[in-house]
């Protein structure tokens, strides 16, 4: 066979050999090979980096491109006072994070036809048929009926106006009802010898930040949504999650409590000093919190879950699979595409919108490196996660670390990402 010697023919079937190759999926192993390992190497010189500089105490970190890992690494100590080392499948409070289960759950009963995403609060829960809002002018505060009731989108949203109840004007009334800065640092909740359902009805009797759909407003939204999925289905919110999510998915090691046989597994808590050095916390809800020896009672849909970064890998791998994985469907794609858009307009974060449970990116620059349409969140001792459906990565690391004034879940996923070709 002769070949052609006309360049405009030859330059037209190299295109066309180019366009071929690109409708055909790059196997996993090819897409593996899309990491400079070389570049990749400086991600464990950095975390031990804060380790010996003694900014945290110890981590773990899980990067997966479609599916396969291509980085995990453990790092520093699980307990450094004890000597016990980080294992990679150590167990950390992930806080907010639990706020994605949740919110699943939520979605999960909507596609059985149990709720609409529009539907008020006071559907399930009456008491916040009539809720308030505590308008501030300067000094002066006045305590005013909010401007419509709360729905089950504006939780998920986090449009509700609902905080935690930490701010100046409004923290003695949730201090009164063993809220806001009762509890914590507003969403801590494992010391709570009552249901949850108990917690977020006095939490209805308090004012809150903002009118509905007013303004973004970070809280107890998702705390609410863990009520409301109990009040729907007559089950407990730890057993809802572990049929439901957690058992499925064989998320093993994700629960609301420690199992007792698993408690040797647990991460301690640090919290960063004046200096920016890890120290131990202290026992309590600022510290270490009862998910070993308390009362087991209060299930926090918004902050309560322990995991490993393996078992969340595999939720977050649902939810980039649009709700299948491992052979179970969770949600159906319209679902988890409704949750990992922007639902909020401009409310949010310049470059930043969220959806339901999620944050995402609207624009590339808007979040480190992370592609336009990712997605993700992290919880309030240190953990983070992102999806970037983009390149097919999913970036994990979790610490357990409150307060945190190091830059570890910034420069974390920028190391990801120059390593990446």
């Amino acid at each position: 066979m002769t070949r052609p010697n006309n360049p405009r023919l030859i330059a037209r079937l190299t295109q066309i050999a180019a366009a071929i190759v690109c409708m055909v999926p790059l196997s996993v192993g090819a897409q593996e090979h899309r990491f400079d390992e070389s570049r990749l190497d400086r991600v464990n010189q950095v975390l031990q980096g804060y380790v010996d500089r003694g900014e945290i105490a110890g981590a773990v970190a899980l990067v997966q491109q479609n599916g396969r890992t291509v980085y995990e690494h453990a790092v520093g100590w699980a307990d450094r006072e004890a000597g016990r080392e980080m294992n990679v499948d150590s167990m950390f409070r992930i806080a907010s994070q639990t706020k994605a289960l949740t919110s699943v759950l939520i979605l999960s009963l909507m596609e059985e036809g149990k709720l609409n995403l529009n539907d008020p609060v006071s559907l399930y829960i009456p008491a916040y048929a009539s809720s308030t809002v505590a308008e501030q002018n300067g000094s002066d505060i006045t305590i005013v009926p909010a401007n419509r009731q709360i729905t089950l989108r504006d939780l998920l949203t986090h449009t509700a106006g609902i905080s935690y109840g930490t701010q100046p004007h409004i923290a003695d009334l949730y201090r009164a009802q063993g809220l806001g800065p009762a509890a914590g640092n507003g969403w801590y909740t494992a010391d709570k010898d009552e249901p949850v359902c108990t917690t977020m009805e006095r939490l209805a009797t308090v004012p809150f930040l903002r009118h509905p759909g007013e303004a973004w407003v970070y809280g107890y939204n998702t705390d609410v949504l863990g009520c409301v999925a109990e009040r729907i289905s007559g089950i407990p919110l730890d057993e809802l999650i572990r049929t439901r999510i957690t058992e499925p998915l064989q998320m093993n090691d994700t629960h609301f409590f420690v199992p007792m046989e698993k408690r040797e597994r647990l991460v301690t808590v640090y919290a960063s000093d004046d200096e920016g050095k890890a120290v131990r916390a202290p026992e309590g809800a600022r510290g270490q919190g009862s998910y070993s020896d308390g009362p087991r009672r209060n299930f926090a849909g918004g902050a309560g879950l322990i995991s490993t970064v393996r078992d969340y890998a595999r939720f977050v791998e649902m939810i980039r699979g649009g709700g299948e994985a491992f052979g179970v469907k969770i949600l159906s794609p319209r679902s988890v595409a409704l949750m990992t858009s922007n639902q909020v307009g401009d409310l949010h974060i310049d470059g930043r919108g969220f959806g339901l449970g999620f944050e995402t990116t609207e624009r590339y620059g808007a979040n480190g490196m992370d592609s336009a349409g990712s997605y993700g969140w992290g919880g309030a001792y240190g953990s983070i996660y992102r999806v970037d459906p983009e390149v097919g990565l999913s970036i994990l690391l979790m610490i357990n670390q409150l307060p945190n004034t190091n830059d570890i879940r910034v420069k974390y996923p920028t190391m990801v990402y120059q390593a990446l070709e």
